[in-house]
Order: structure tokens, then sequence, then C-alpha cells
């Protein structure tokens, strides 16, 4: 009974994540949905005005692969914490980079290294990828550690094959631009 009752505080905390989340997000001025009033459930094309706007799309995998990573930074405390908790401190960093992923600051960032048009997320886009984060983190938790480093660089180089980008390539791009990375990029996003 008391380790049931654990896992639903548990659970609690990570649906009171979200939901701080997405009244932030709101607060910022986001919408909840594609400007546009369509919902769907994936938007396969990276580079179109729909990517971000809906429940998942192909940076979903980079978000999944959030979660990959932040099982292994957390691993070190698996002996202090069971694997919820850690998968509650890993959305709750997730939605903390959802909350500065959407800020005017970043969003310009990722205009300047090649995202033209880019307006940032619907609220209900960034429920998804903090889904998909725990989704990662609980991927990850099932592999095991040595697994899951496999993962994460067969999904790495899925996407750098499908889609022109990656989560490395992202973080490269927004740290510091590189001119080859956006020009390669912009033969598939027509930029």
């Amino acid at each position: 009974m008391t380790e049931q009752k654990s896992h639903r505080n548990e659970f609690i905390v990570l649906a009171l994540i979200a939901a701080v989340t997405a009244f932030v997000l709101y607060l910022e001025g986001r919408i909840w949905i594609a400007s546009d009033g369509s919902v769907y459930p994936w938007v396969s094309d990276a580079w179109s005005d729909q990517n971000s706007q809906h429940l998942s799309d192909p940076y979903s995998f980079s978000h999944l692969l959030h979660g990959v990573l932040f099982f292994g930074m957390l691993w070190p405390l698996r002996d202090k914490l069971n694997w919820w908790w850690r998968m509650n401190i890993s959305v709750a960093l997730e939605a903390a980079w959802e909350i500065l992923e959407n800020s005017p600051m970043i969003i310009d960032r990722y205009r300047e290294a090649g995202a033209l048009g880019y307006s940032g997320d619907t609220i209900l886009n960034s429920m998804g990828d903090l889904a998909c984060c725990g989704l990662g983190f609980w991927v990850a938790h099932k592999l095991g550690l040595k697994k899951s480093i496999i993962l994460f660089v067969v999904v790495e180089v899925v996407l750098i094959l499908t889609i022109r980008d990656s989560l490395i390539i992202n973080v490269i791009m927004l740290i510091h631009p590189v001119e080859a990375i956006k020009e390669w990029q912009s033969v598939v996003s027509g930029g």
C-alpha cells in the first residue's frame, strides 16, 4: 500500500510539472494549438511551418534523447532515488528547457541558426516534448546504460540522414552556428 501511494505521489508531481509548464508557457504568450486550429498527432516535415505546432514531429526524437541523456546524468543517484523520482527530475529539467526554448531569446537564436520562420512551440507540442522526454527516460531505464548509449547514437544518425538535423547538431547550431551546416540543411529546408 505504501509503495502504491508513493507512486501515486510521484505521478501527481509529474502531472503538476506538466500543468505548471503549460501555465508558464501560456503566460509567455504561447498558443495552445496551431494557429490554423488544426491538431495532428504527428507532422513528418521538420522544415514546414507545421513543425513544433502539433503533438509530435521529427524533433520529438530529440526530446526522447533528452530523457536518455537525463537518465545517464541521474544514473549516479540510482541508489538514492527510485527511477520514478529520477524521471520526475528529468521531466522537470525538460520543462525548464521548454520554457527557455520558447523565450524570445532562444527563438531568435534558432532563427539566426537557420530556422527561418520558427516562431516557437505550441503548448500542445511542448506537452508532447515533455512526454517524449519521460518516454526516453523510461526506455533508457528498461534498456540500461550501455544499450541506451547505442540507442542515442542510432537515433542521432537516423535524424541526420532523414532531416539533416539532430540533438547534437541542434546544440552546435544554438551555441555557435556553423555556416557549412546551415548550407547543408538549407538543401531540405528550402532556405
